[in-house]
């Protein structure tokens, strides 16, 4: 499979090539047949079926449909755009249903090796951040530790800056700054995936910076990168009522990944490490009472091999160890969720008939803390019984076109 990068301008650069080259995921080139035309349409999906053998649960889904609509007003300007709809439908009562804008940029390239973007974009944090087609990774649903403690797919309003050197091939690297985040909205147990904005009435009374350096060396990528901004947008008035601080980067919010990746004719493999911290925590839970922790940690390892290849037609077996710990350090006003330390175990098949189409199956032992009694509002029997471990099985259809 082609190393899928550069989502966020959806850009890659290779050793092979200096100058840059558009990618599946590129709403200008992401359709199986390379088009010349100004104004493109592609885009992908996928469908899932899970059954939890713990719980006696099964049910099939249309997690994602999402269309690329891009534009190419010269050689120098261009408009990329994502709309995506998740979970078939958006209806009274159907809380999980959403249809959302996840990019709206304007692209304008400086030179054969740099560019600017401006609007909605997917920062380049972590993996599956930027490259998070579903034919692209292996299992049914993407790596928890990139849902968790990266927020996948993370997207803000902002302009960022995209570079290669021309000196030390394969080094390329990145710098945006964005909206921050919202501290209000933080959730025990989803980390900071609910304070994110995703384009949508962001408060720029606080801001982030995001970078990143990714570097190519034969059939290794390596790339690390780095968050660091504000999550309390509210009024000095506000702030000062619920005692938080207030400044551009108030509430700070710091986020260090670094993941490694190797593709070899058969043999693949990937491992990210990332944690996030945020120093008041402790004035947040006092402000909400949201039960934010003050560091969160994750890491995961995968390896993978292609036992068939022919023509277009691959099939893979894989496996995937995932550690999260989203208590890893608490506030002192925090409550320990032991549930929030986890272990993944993922293994599966993954069958490629026709370049753009995968059919995937997989297995998932999860492992948890136990519930804290502190925090259980209806505790079993008269609320539904908690499993520290889960078995459960994937069956799913991807593609892009």
């Amino acid at each position: 499979m082609k190393k899928i990068i550069f989502s966020i301008l959806l850009v890659i650069v290779t050793l092979q090539v200096s100058a840059q080259v558009l990618t599946r995921e590129d709403s200008l080139a992401a359709g199986l047949i390379r088009s010349n035309a100004s104004t493109v349409i592609s885009g992908y999906g996928n469908v899932n079926n899970t059954t939890n053998f713990t719980t006696k649960k099964s049910v099939i889904n249309l997690d994602r449909l999402i269309l690329f609509v891009g534009h190419k007003f010269n050689n120098k300007i261009s408009f990329f755009s994502e709309l995506e709809l998740e979970n078939a439908k958006i209806a009274s009562g159907n809380v999980d249903g959403e249809f959302s804008v996840e990019q709206a940029f304007i692209k304008f390239n400086v030179n054969s090796n740099n560019y600017i973007t401006g609007g909605l974009f997917i920062p380049r944090i972590g993996i599956i951040n930027e490259n998070h087609l579903p034919n692209t990774f292996n299992s049914n649903n993407r790596p928890m530790v990139e849902t968790l403690v990266i927020p996948s797919t993370w997207r803000e309003l902002g302009v960022s800056f995209y570079g290669s050197s021309a000196k030390i091939p394969g080094l390329n690297y990145t710098l945006a700054l964005v909206n921050g985040l919202s501290s209000a909205n933080f959730k025990n147990g989803s980390g900071i995936k609910e304070g994110r904005y995703e384009g949508s009435n962001a408060s720029t009374g606080t801001l982030a910076l995001t970078g990143s350096l990714l570097y190519y060396s034969g059939f290794f990528r390596t790339q690390v990168s780095a968050y660091y901004g504000g999550s309390n947008g509210i009024t000095p008035r506000e702030a000062d009522s619920l005692q938080l601080n207030k400044g551009i980067f108030s509430s700070p919010i710091g986020l260090v990944d670094f993941n490694i990746q190797y593709h070899g004719p058969r043999f693949q493999f990937k491992a990210l490490a990332c944690i996030v911290t945020i120093s008041d925590a402790a004035k947040i839970n006092t402000a909400y009472a949201n039960n934010t922790s003050k560091q969160m940690v994750g890491a995961y390892v995968e390896g993978g091999y292609d036992f068939y290849k022919k023509e277009e037609k691959t099939a893979r077996v894989y496996a995937r160890f995932e550690y999260i710990n989203l208590n890893h350090q608490l506030a002192e006003n925090s409550i320990a969720n032991t549930t929030l330390k986890q272990n993944y175990i993922t293994s599966g098949l993954c069958f490629l008939p026709v370049k753009g189409v995968m059919l995937k199956l997989d297995y998932t032992y999860r492992l948890t803390g136990d519930n804290n009694p502190l925090l259980v509002v209806n505790p079993f029997p008269k609320g539904l019984p908690y499993y520290t471990q889960q078995h459960i099985m994937n069956l799913g259809l991807a593609y892009s076109f």
